[in-house]
């Protein structure tokens, strides 16, 4: 298949990261399915949506009627083969447990027509882990974006043993069509390219916090004050979903038996429990809309 040949998108998953690369793709003139299997999920979706417009609006990045045409090209369904009937690439963004994830693409394999490319957007976990159990291990690579995917806009695009060259070509071209930058992995490495520096930073700063040598908010302190940056690892850590970073977290906890990412997995339990998942649901390690690391003060410790 050429990338002429592909107007149709399902995502999987109606998270922060499935409804932005959603998004990305309709604003570039694709149509897209988004497709969640829980009712709360896909209630929530048309507002994050529109909110992700209208912040770019205001930025001055999409136009009213841009956004208009892009919001009428989503469409957000509770049935998979509905969603699926004429996919001709699927993402896959539903939570990081490679069992899962190959149930899920398995089961797209039954009812996607045979030219559908899947692609999964695993963040720390290796396409080959479930490439058989998708049907069409061919056909699979990961694509791992980045968020906000419209100004973070490079995407890990990384093969596994049996995918294909057209497979990854494909790939290539779809991310150039929407406004991304595509880095071409040779083969595969767990965490990618960004995140195999992310998530070293972020295990250092949970690890700072769980061994108790110092408060989350002076680690953002450190790392604000030395690189000026407008916010630090734990209001990224918010940014991402403290649910997807627990997840991870544990998956390699319970993988690697390693005590420190056990500690590291249970400080970030607590929140998880707590319903604290970071900006989606309104606190995290900080409380939104105003966390306390965009005060002006907030650094000299004032």
């Amino acid at each position: 298949m050429r990338i002429e040949d592909v107007h149709q998108i399902l995502v999987v998953g109606g998270g922060t990261m499935g409804l932005e690369i959603g998004f990305q793709a309709a604003n570039h003139g694709y149509r897209v399915a988004i497709q969640d299997v829980s009712p709360e999920a896909r209630e929530a979706a048309p507002g994050r949506l529109r909110a992700y417009g209208e912040s770019q609006v205001r930025a001055g990045a999409l136009d009213p009627v841009g956004l208009e045409r892009t919001l009428a090209a989503i469409s957000v369904a509770a049935d998979p083969a509905t969603a699926a009937a004429e996919a001709d690439l699927v993402h896959e963004c539903v939570i990081e447990d490679p069992d899962l994830k190959g149930q899920v693409l398995g089961q797209l394999n039954a009812l996607c027509p045979p030219r559908t490319v899947f692609a999964t957007n695993t963040s720390m976990l290796l396409p080959s882990m479930f490439a058989e159990a998708t049907g069409r291990p061919d056909r699979l690579a990961a694509m791992h974006f980045h968020i906000p995917v419209w100004s973070a806009n490079v995407v890990d695009v990384m093969p596994h043993a049996g995918s294909t060259a057209e497979t990854l070509e494909l790939l290539i071209a779809y991310a150039h069509s929407i406004g991304q930058i595509p880095i071409r992995l040779k083969r595969e490495s767990v965490g990618y390219v960004f995140n195999s520096v992310y998530s070293a930073m972020n295990s250092a700063s949970l690890a700072l916090v769980a061994n108790g040598v110092a408060s989350f908010q002076d680690v953002d302190r450190a790392w604000m004050g030395i690189m000026k940056m407008p916010l630090g690892p734990f209001g990224m850590l918010d940014d991402v979903g403290l649910d997807t970073v627990w997840h991870i977290t544990n998956y390699w906890a319970e993988r690697l038996d390693d005590p420190q990412t056990r500690r590291n997995a249970a400080l970030l339990r607590t929140l998880v429990d707590a319903g604290r998942l970071g900006v989606k649901s309104g606190a995290g390690f900080y409380d939104y809309p105003d966390p306390a690391y965009a005060d002006p003060g907030f650094v000299a410790g004032a």
